[in-house]
């Protein structure tokens, strides 16, 4: 059976970090591209980061420099640090998989966890 868990959001100034986790089971974790896809108020999901299977990151624009993708194979757990907290980062996050990053859709998908920045 699928699980993706996240954990790790909440409420935090502008300015600050978060972590966010996913924990996975039911697919081969370690060879699948994941991700993480957000969607504020009003707003259609959008891709935040992923990485592939051999480690390789990406990240969209507005992040870049500002958050992090890790994984951790052995415990099947995908990270997302998230710094320099702006308020327009503020959305559900959820972590995906699919087998490419080239994919154009995500296979797998988590229940989310929110992420509210206060200005």
């Amino acid at each position: 059976q699928v699980q993706l868990m996240e954990s790790g959001g909440g409420s935090v100034q502008a300015g600050g970090s978060l972590r966010l986790s996913c924990a996975v089971s039911g697919f081969g974790f370690s060879r699948y591209c994941m991700g993480w896809v957000r969607q504020g108020p009003g707003n259609e999901r959008e891709g935040v980061a992923a990485i592939n299977g051999d480690g390789t990151a990406s990240y969209a624009d507005p992040v870049k420099g500002r958050f992090t993708i890790s994984k951790d194979n052995a415990e099947k757990t995908l990270f997302l640090r998230m710094s320099s907290l702006k308020p327009e980062d503020s959305a559900m996050y959820y972590c995906a998989g699919k087998r490419r990053c080239i994919d154009d859709f995500y296979t797998y998908w988590g229940q989310g966890t929110q992420a509210t920045v206060a200005s």
